[in-house]
Parts: C-alpha cells; structure tokens; sequence
C-alpha cells in the first residue's frame, strides 16, 4: 500500500479504538480495575473530542473555498455575454443557412436577397425549400427590388408552385433597393424570439461569378441583438 494512502487513515480513532478494545479485554481478565478503565475512557473521548474539532476546522475552511469559488464563477460567467451577432464563414455557410430554415417560425421577411441563387433546383431546394416545407412557417414575404421581377414570373415562382407550398409565400413588394443590405428575418422556434440571417451586397461579403452575386459571409443576428429592431424598422419603412 502507498505511503499517502496510509497517510489519510485516521490514526488517532485507530487508536482509540484499539485502546479501548484493549481496556476492555484487560477488565475482563480482572487485570485492570473500573478506575483505570474510567481514565481510558475518559482519555478516548477527550481524544475524540480533539479529532472532532480539527474535523470541523477544516470542514469551515473547505466550506469557505467552495463559497469563494462559486463567487468567482458567478462573476466570470456574468463577464461572458454570448455575442449579438455570429459571423458565418464559406466553410459553415450551406449548413448554418439551412438550419436557420429549419428552426424558422411563424411571419417571416426576405428583404432584397438575390432571386438568381434559386435558379437552379439544387439550390432552390437548398436555400428556399426547407423553408416553404418548415410546417412553423405561416407566411413568406418577399420585399424586392423590381428589377429581379422576370427572374420571379419566369423561375422562381413556378418552382414554388411545384413545390405545392405556394398559398404561404405572399405577392412580393416590388421597390427599387439600392441598399446593399439583405436579410431573412423570423422569430425561431428554439428561443422564441426574432432572429435574422443578414448579408451584405459587395466584396469581401458577396463572392462574384460569371452570372451573379453569391454570398461569401453572412451574420446570424441573435435574439438580443440591438440590430434587429432597425432590420424590422428598413422593411417596414418599405411597406
């Protein structure tokens, strides 16, 4: 056995114990009278008594470090605030994008996003489907910019006819946007509150192909986000 086990035995109540066993056993015998087993009682439960005290001695100390620590904790986690909003890079982009899909729910927005990522099937069933499937999903309005008018009637609106899905997706609200700004934006089933995937027209967020804009980067706005009232004040504004 290692030296350090035997260390944390309680030697003082071993003996003790022994001690006493040993009266005892001496009593019996007739080696020893009542006073002298009288004193080694009276011996033992002074020694307890000592044991007891040094055990609540380091009790109070241990008792103390735990309340320090849970101290220090409460304070690092109220110095931790999760961010307002989470930058999504290439690499996360198609997952965070559809998760985002998923947990929507209720009245959703999608202002000034580019119609041309959703001519082909794959990406339509990639960016758009999992929303128009999202049972959590009452309603789809598209505010626009009316130049991406014959995209719609001619692409992406018969593919949301085929898809069965069309009596959720209201007529969009065709304007003329020349802000650089797009964003998806609905309340999320998970926490409850308003979120948005936000998006900005132009390098280093938007990557350039032969035929269009694709996103590069994207924002997934959190709930308590201070952006989010003004993302709901642009689209209202345009109503």
């Amino acid at each position: 056995m290692k030296l350090k086990n035997i260390l944390k035995f309680e030697w003082d109540a071993i003996a003790g114990i022994i001690a006493a066993v040993t009266a005892i056993v001496l009593h019996l015998l007739h080696i020893v009278d009542e006073h002298t087993i009288l004193l080694i009682l009276l011996a033992l439960v002074g020694l307890l008594f000592i044991n007891f005290l040094r055990h609540t001695s380091e009790n109070e100390k241990t008792a103390h470090q735990i309340i320090q620590s849970a101290r220090k904790i409460s304070k690092i986690q109220q110095a931790i605030q999760p961010p307002d909003v989470i930058l999504v890079g290439p690499r996360h982009l198609r997952t965070s994008h559809e998760q985002f899909l998923l947990n929507l729910s209720g009245d959703t927005i999608w202002f000034n996003v580019c119609l041309s990522m959703y001519r082909t099937q794959a990406l339509f069933d990639a960016l758009l489907k999992s929303a128009l499937e999202n049972q959590r999903v009452t309603t789809i309005q598209f505010v626009l910019d009316a130049r991406q008018k014959q995209i719609w009637e001619d692409t992406v609106f018969p593919m949301i006819k085929k898809s069965g899905q069309e009596s959720k997706v209201k007529s969009p609200q065709w304007q003329t946007l020349d802000n650089p700004v797009s964003f998806i934006l609905g309340d999320s089933s998970v926490g409850g509150g308003t979120e948005a995937l936000l998006s900005f027209w132009g390098a280093p967020f938007m990557a350039q192909t032969t035929e269009h804009e694709i996103p590069r980067y994207i924002f997934h706005v959190q709930q308590r986000s201070e952006l989010l009232p003004h993302l709901e004040e642009l689209a209202r504004n345009l109503k």
